[in-house]
C-alpha cells in the first residue's frame, strides 16, 4: 500500500473498528506531516477514535515501514513526536538484527504505548524475531499477498497454524499473529480467526476504498481482473522496471500480469529497454495499466473478490458483520 495508504485511507479505517495504517515505506520525509494531517482528521472524526486521542494522547492509527530504506533518526522523531499505536516493520536488510534498534528506540521514546508489529513470511523467519524482538505482534504474510514479500512462502492456511505451534514450543503464544495475503472480505477474516490469527491484514481490498490515493488506471485495473492465482504473480520484474534497486534479495513482488513481465519474461526482453518502455508509458497517464500496459498493479490473488469501489468505512463494516455471519453459520453439532 505504498503511497496508497494515506492519512484519510487510515483514519478512515480506525474510525470504524479497524486499525488502519499509514505507509511510511522507504521515504520518509512526508511523514511528519501525514501524522499531522492524520491527528487532526481523528481530532474531527467524533467517535471513539476521536475519544481515545483525546485521553490517551495515543494516535489510533499504526505507521508501516519498510526498513531497509527508511531513515532510522526521522522516523523515531515522528513517533515520539507522534505516538502512534503501532508501528509495523518490514523488510530490513537483515532479519531480526536490523530491527533491534527501531524496537528498542520506539518503546523508548514512547514509553511502551507504541506496539511493535513485525511482518514475516516463513516459520523460521517468525521465529528469529519473536525470539530476538519480543515484538507485540507477528504479521504474517503468506504467498498469496499483494506487493512485496518473501518470494518463497507458504499461504496463511499452513503459515498461520506453524507458526503458532512454534511459538506454543517457546512459550511466546503472548505474541499476537495476523493473518496476511489472500483476505478480501468476511470470509477470509472468518478463516484468519479459525486457524487461531488475532486477526487479519488486509490490502488489495483497500486498493479499491475511495479514500485510497490511487492513480484511475491502477483502480480500474483492480476491479477489472479476476482469478487471481492466474492473472497476479511474484517477480522482480515490477521494481526492476521501475528503476528501485534496494530490497534485499529474498523479496519480490506480486502484481497483475502485464506487458512489462510478459516482455521481459516470456521474450527476454531486457532491463534496459524494459525500464525505457515502462517510462514512455507513464506519459500514458491511465491507459498506461492493464493486460497491455506496462504500469505496475501490485494485488494478492484475492483480487478478483474485488468488484467495486466503497468507502474504506463501508469495506470496514461489511467485512466484519459477513465475518460475524460466516463464525455464527458454521455448524457445531
Amino acid at each position: 500500500m505504498l503511497n496508497i495508504a494515506g492519512p484519510q485511507l487510515a483514519v478512515s479505517v480506525s474510525s470504524t473498528g479497524g486499525l488502519g495504517f499509514l505507509a511510511a515505506g522507504f521515504d520518509v520525509s512526508s511523514l511528519d506531516h501525514n501524522l499531522e494531517v492524520a491527528a487532526r482528521l481523528v481530532k474531527q472524526s467524533g467517535g471513539m477514535a476521536q475519544q481515545v486521542y483525546e485521553e490517551t494522547g495515543v494516535l489510533p492509527i499504526g505507521v508501516g515501514f519498510i526498513n531497509w530504506g527508511a531513515d532510522f533518526k526521522v522516523s523515531i522523531a515522528a513517533i515520539q513526536k507522534y505516538t502512534p499505536c503501532a508501528v509495523w516493520l518490514f523488510g530490513p536488510k537483515n532479519q531480526p538484527d536490523d530491527l533491534v534498534p527501531w524496537v528498542k528506540e520506539v518503546r523508548g521514546v514512547t514509553s511502551g504505548r507504541t506496539k511493535i508489529w513485525v511482518q514475516v513470511g516463513a516459520v523460521d523467519e517468525a521465529i528469529a524475531v519473536a525470539e530476538g524482538l519480543r515484538p507485540d505482534a507477528l504479521v504474517v504474510q503468506g504467498s498469496d499477498a499483494g506487493g512485496h514479500g518473501l518470494a518463497h512462502s507458504a499461504s496463511v492456511l499452513t503459515l498461520i497454524p506453524e507458526v503458532q505451534d512454534a511459538l506454543r514450543e517457546r512459550d511466546l503464544t503472548h505474541i499476537a499473529t495476523i493473518a496476511a495475503g489472500g483476505i478480501v472480505d468476511g470470509r477470509g477474516l472468518a478463516a484468519a480467526l479459525a486457524l487461531g490469527a488475532a486477526g487479519a491484514a488486509m490490502g488489495t481490498r483497500f486498493l479499491a476504498s475511495a479514500e485510497a490515493n490511487i492513480a484511475q488506471g491502477y483502480q480500474k485495473e483492480i476491479l477489472r481482473a479476476s482469478d487471481g492465482g492466474l492473472n497476479t504473480i511474484r517477480s522482480t520484474v515490477y521494481d526492476r522496471v521501475r528503476g528501485i534497486g534496494g530490497w534485499p534479495n529474498r523479496y519480490d513482488g506480486r502484481g497483475i500480469i502485464n506487458q512489462s513481465y510478459v516482455d521481459a519474461v516470456e521474450r527476454g526482453m531486457s532491463d534496459e529497454e524494459n525500464k525505457s518502455l515502462y517510462e514512455e508509458e507513464l506519459k500514458k497517464g491511465d491507459a498506461g495499466w492493464g493486460p497491455k500496459g506496462r504500469l505496475t498493479t501490485y494485488a494478492g490473488t484475492g483480487v478478483g473478490l474485488v468488484r467495486e469501489i466503497l468507502p474504506a468505512s463501508t469495506i470496514v463494516e461489511n467485512t466484519l458483520c459477513e465475518a460475524r455471519d460466516v463464525i455464527r453459520g458454521i455448524p457445531v453439532d
